[in-house]
């Protein structure tokens, strides 16, 4: 099995969920819970790095008990920790620690005193009212319980961008080493680059489909093949993160139907309908082998030449929403997207002097190897002290730190800055004297996100009108599938920035990919700036900005729409006008 970063990350998940409700050292909970967000987001295959002799330990938050873990893990596929504990606590029982309104107190009470192991047994003890007279639990706590069970109940598994691309490319790498394959490109929702997704998509190109057919079944990380034709095959991964496993669907056509295949399941469905309309009104018939006027083949071996056949040019996949691009397209009025080469900095990452795992030469030689010209290194402020929150007197020992260091560096330049907590009143957690000495201020909400809408709203004006802040950092606070966005006025929000010289940031990290892509679209309508920014706390999370880049592309963003699309020289100048506003 080529055991992925994301199954590993998902083994540590269970184990810290089964330590917890197993009332564990919390330390030692949260050793696997960081070693599972490191794994998980590392921009490298752990067996690609053992493969090139790098010492695990290496990786920040990876001791010699975690690098051992990891290496059983990569050899044999499982681990006997995991195994362990399982014995002890019933392994379904994980599932519903992360489900809202519990965590492992209250699963460990209703494993204990009620027996329930699985979503379903938790959704028939709330709807026979027996969770309500365990202690601590009530009424009003199990109609929450019930509406979060019926509402995990009613959702197909899905995976986010990253965990997709850590089964995705490894397989389309596969496919591509099969003898006589032309092309091969993953499709569907990921190459619309959307936030998660149910299952992957591939089409290939070859001579021979027999040939890649049977080559995909001898995938190592294939567990079972649900079906298998001439030129279709659905197959099941094996997987930590979904225990079902992940669906992969792979469709081979011959080089002359591949642009059609291509468009058609890349999507989306509303997209290609529209699409197959036009065609229609001009006699045409589109599918996946191509474009056909009666029985003759008159288009297909590339996109371009499908959209050409209805008057349209070739439109980037992250666009394909039938959210009004094919009326731009007809117009001939689509710009070019952002891309990542177009980033020539990144605004927002973390050093180890807070809650980071490498020093700022470390981060700073990491941007550059990337191609980038600065990087801003934004601490926490001394408000966060779960993040060793740098004060006023800190802030400024790391200011000539980073001035001691740009002296020597050659090819990037490293930004002073900070993350700076907006307090519930809208006031920033350090004073301007503190803040105008830096080059780049974020502020963020890291607290209160109950706060309703109307306080929360007026709380992140406020901190728009202070003329030392440059970005608003993940703007609404979502984590994907874990957190919903707090209640807030974006409209409002968007306009103030605008006004005031503020850039929203589109946070890379695929748990958050903050803004969404309609609040980019929204922002981008307003004529407001956007940063696309990693937020790293490692050398290896800045690989993250490519996910930036997609949501930023969904929202429809040119490079004039970003702040850190442009060179140092011109940054500096923005930064300096936002303080003259």
């Amino acid at each position: 099995m080529a055991v992925t970063n994301a199954a590993i990350a998902a083994i540590f998940d269970e184990i810290a969920d089964l330590l917890d409700i197993q009332s564990a050292n919390p330390f030692r909970v949260r050793a696997y819970r960081n070693a599972a967000r490191t794994i998980g987001e590392l921009g490298t295959e752990v067996k690609t790095l053992m493969e090139r002799g790098m010492p695990l330990t290496d990786i920040p938050g990876i001791g010699a008990d975690l690098s051992n873990k990891i290496t059983e893990i990569v050899d044999t596929g499982s681990c006997q920790f995991l195994k362990r504990l399982e014995k002890d606590v019933p392994p379904a029982v994980t599932q519903l620690v992360r489900l809202p309104g519990l965590g492992p107190k209250r699963v460990k009470t209703l494993w204990k005193d009620l027996d329930i192991q699985t979503m379903d047994q938790l959704l028939k003890a709330a709807q026979a009212g027996r969770i309500r007279e365990l202690p601590g639990f009530g009424e009003k706590t199990e109609q929450k319980i019930l509406e979060a069970a019926q509402h995990q109940l009613a959702q197909a598994p899905r995976v986010k961008l990253t965990v997709a691309a850590q089964y995705g490319e490894p397989l389309a790498a596969y496919l591509r080493a099969a003898a006589g394959v032309l092309h091969v490109d993953i499709t569907g929702s990921y190459r619309r680059m959307r936030e998660t997704l149910g299952d992957l998509d591939l089409v290939v190109a070859a001579e021979d489909s027999a040939e890649v057919m049977q080559w995909l079944a001898r995938y190592e990380d294939v567990r079972e093949v649900l079906a298998s034709g001439p030129t279709r095959s659905t197959v099941i991964l094996k997987s930590g993160i979904l225990k079902s496993g992940m669906q992969v669907d792979v469709r081979v056509v011959p080089e002359e139907s591949y642009g059609a295949a291509l468009q058609y399941f890349t999507g989306s469905k509303a997209h290609n309908i529209a699409i197959r309309r036009m065609a229609q009104d001009k006699g045409l018939k589109i599918n996946e082998y191509g474009v056909f006027r009666g029985d003759r083949r008159i288009a297909g071996k590339t996109e371009a030449s499908v959209y050409k056949t209805v008057g349209l040019p070739w439109i980037p996949p992250e666009l394909r929403e039938d959210r009004g691009e094919i009326d731009v397209a007809r117009r001939g009025a689509l710009s070019a997207l952002i891309e990542l080469a177009d980033l020539k900095g990144d605004l927002h990452a973390h050093s180890n002097a807070s809650d980071g795992h490498h020093t700022i030469e470390e981060m700073a030689l990491a941007a550059k190897a990337r191609g980038l010209e600065y990087l801003a290194i934004t601490e926490h402020s001394k408000r966060l002290t779960v993040a060793r929150g740098l004060d006023a007197v800190r802030l400024a020992k790391q200011g000539d730190e980073i001035d001691r260091l740009n002296a020597r560096l050659d090819g990037v330049a490293v930004l002073k800055g900070i993350e700076v907590d907006i307090l519930e009143d809208g006031t920033l957690d350090l004073p301007d004297s503190v803040l105008s000495k830096l080059d780049v201020v974020i502020a963020a909400v890291h607290s209160r996100f109950e706060l309703p809408r109307a306080k929360q709203t007026a709380r992140i004006l406020k901190a728009l009108d202070n003329p030392r802040v440059h970005v608003l950092a993940h703007p609404t606070g979502r984590l994907i599938e874990a957190r919903e966005p707090y209640d807030v006025d974006m409209q409002q929000i968007i306009r103030k920035a605008k006004a005031r010289g503020v850039a929203l940031e589109v946070n890379a990290h695929p748990q958050r990919l903050d803004l969404s892509d309609t609040f980019c679209r929204m922002a981008k309508d307003e004529g407001a700036l956007l940063a696309i920014n990693s937020d790293a706390h490692s050398t290896f999370e800045l690989d993250m900005l490519r996910f930036g880049v997609g949501q930023a592309r969904r929202g429809w963003l040119e490079p004039k729409d970003v702040l850190n699309a442009r060179p140092l020289k011109a940054l500096r100048k923005l930064l300096a006008a936002r303080a003259a506003r």
